[in-house]
């Protein structure tokens, strides 16, 4: 039986540099899963829901349709990374829990990493742009509104100068 070809692939994941033996087909979801960065969901694997979102140097990808290989050299965090460097990240995974934003809870990793992209990146507290900002992610419990809130309400302490 012949070998699978593999390629090694070097990347900084929540703040750590790795290197993965992968196929290169692999996606960076299946990439990091397979290597135990479990806080990425697996939801749909076709771009639809948004709960494998993560970050790739600052910008909010669907890991299920990244290829690992095109991530060499790149910097990628996910909600659990975030949560534990970043104040606003931070912050923002205790406004989900404040505001009730987590029924089920599958998609919130996903939410919060949408979530905090667009407040790293001055997104304001408007709910019709922080609607905009995550509508790459579904939800089937929530309805949204609460989810909103939580960005809102985060995104209103940045504003107030209360979390900088």
């Amino acid at each position: 039986m012949e070998k699978k070809k593999t390629i090694v692939v070097n990347m900084k994941v929540n703040g750590e540099d790795v290197s993965y033996e992968i196929e290169p087909h692999l996606s960076l979801l299946r990439a990091l899963r397979n290597n135990y960065v479990y806080d990425v969901k697996c939801g749909c694997e076709e771009g639809d829901c948004g709960t494998c979102t993560v970050l790739v140097d600052g910008v909010p990808v669907k890991s299920c349709l990244t290829l690992a290989a095109a991530c060499e050299g790149k910097e990628i965090w996910t909600d659990k990374g975030l949560g534990y460097n970043d104040r606003i990240a931070a912050r923002l995974q205790k406004a989900f829990v404040e505001c009730g934003s987590v029924q089920c809870g599958f998609c919130t990793p996903g939410f919060i990493v949408a979530g905090t992209a667009y407040l790293k990146n001055g997104g304001k507290a408007d709910r019709h742009a922080i609607r905009e900002a995550v509508s790459g992610n579904l939800c089937r419990c929530t309805g949204y509104n609460k989810i909103i809130d939580a960005i809102y309400v985060v995104a209103k302490e940045i504003e107030e100068g209360v979390l900088a």
